[in-house]
């Protein structure tokens, strides 16, 4: 049974073997875990599909193509079928197209009489060029480049890593990127989630977190001001009567932004259960590309981390992303009384080609305002 790289994607055409959970040789079970693939969007494991011996075809750190054969397993059950491998397009010299030829006259032609030029005589040779000097030492551009010491370590970029990298500065060069900033006083938050946040877990079986309030805000907020939930598209506006949000997740190998489908339509039980099977799944390297494709606004949480403030970076072709922070308690004036009260930093990052100041300031105070207005009926309890 031949163990090949799975299609994953349309766009994906390789992947890097991370690594092996089986050496040459071993003994593995049905559904044992074999090995795990990295490609520039997603992490997947492969499993066997029946018992055998495993023999190894490639190395550990090996980028590989899709439909690659990277391992045999021998003495496999005869009823499992290994996955099919694409089947390459067709060499064209391999088809060669058949020229009807007509045959040769039997007679030669005359020889037509010689042209002018051809009468001409022949120029006389160019003198010797002199010959080309050396070049003096230390003039080159190709210099050797000086060699690492005990002191460093140099290892290639994943391919999730360089398409990160990739990715982030396309955004930064082709958008128009300011970030405005607000601050919100998450008392009602806290205070909702100290008071009903045990029956909520008892009812819906999830823990009540902060991101599904801020992802009802960001939908009332989309719906009121539109530009930030559209997107440029060459001279025109597409404006998206739909609201897919990405949750940006940390993992060991990069931030991922699986996206919450129709989340207008979601309860704040039903987002929170979707958190929280996008963090089980990024956690065990089972993440779709189903999962990160599409998304019309994003939402990042750099709090989690211990964050204060920062600027997110937009995801295009989305032209917004809101970046929450850390909760601390500062003091605040309210009704010309300093009180203590847990704050909490809001940016909103913006493509300045589509949504003015105006729109983008506007849309985090509408977020604000419902996170200090929010009650207990929103629960759905």
């Amino acid at each position: 049974m031949e163990i090949i790289v799975p299609e994953v994607g349309e766009s994906i055409f390789e992947a890097v073997i991370a690594k092996w959970h089986v050496t040459d040789g071993s003994k593995v079970g049905k559904d044992d875990l074999l090995c795990e693939l990295e490609t520039d969007k997603i992490s997947l494991e492969l499993h066997a599909e029946a018992a055998g011996t495993i023999r190894l075809l490639a190395q550990e750190g090996e980028t590989v193509k899709i439909g690659a054969v990277i391992a045999r397993l021998e003495g496999a059950d005869s009823q499992s079928q290994p996955a099919k491998a694409p089947i390459p397009a067709a060499k064209a010299e391999e088809t060669p197209v058949q020229q009807k030829t007509e045959p040769a006259p039997e007679t030669t032609p005359a020889t037509p009489p010689a042209t002018k030029a051809e009468r001409q005589p022949a120029p006389a040779q160019a003198a010797p060029q002199p010959a080309a000097q050396p070049e003096p030492p230390g003039t080159g551009l190709d210099l050797p480049k000086k060699a690492d010491d005990e002191r460093v370590t140099r290892v290639p970029m994943t391919p999730i890593r360089r398409k990160i990298a990739a990715h982030l500065l396309a955004a930064r060069q082709q958008t128009a990127m300011l970030t405005t900033f607000n601050e919100v006083d998450m008392s009602a938050v806290l205070d909702l989630r100290r008071q009903r946040g045990e029956d909520f877990k008892s009812r819906f079986g999830v823990k009540l977190g902060l991101m599904s309030f801020f992802v009802r805000a960001v939908v009332t907020a989309l719906k009121e001001f539109p530009e930030v939930n559209a997107r440029i598209d060459g001279d025109d506006i597409v404006y998206q009567h739909f609201y897919d949000i990405g949750i940006a997740v940390g993992g060991e190998k990069g931030l991922v932004v699986p996206v919450l489908r129709d989340a207008d339509r979601l309860s704040l039980a039903e987002i929170e259960q979707g958190i929280r099977e996008f963090a089980d799944k990024v956690a065990g390297n089972r993440i779709t590309l189903a999962d990160l494709e599409g998304g019309t606004f994003t939402i990042s949480n750099g709090g989690v981390y211990g964050s204060m403030l920062s600027t997110p970076i937009i995801n295009p072709p989305q032209t917004g992303v809101l970046g929450m922070h850390n909760i601390q308690k500062r003091a605040v004036v309210v009704d010309d009384t300093v009180v203590i009260r847990p704050m909490m930093y809001l940016a909103l990052s913006y493509d300045h080609r589509l949504i003015d100041g105006r729109q983008a300031v506007g849309f985090l105070k509408l977020i604000r305002d419902q996170l200090e207005q929010v009650e207990a009926a929103s629960l759905g309890l």
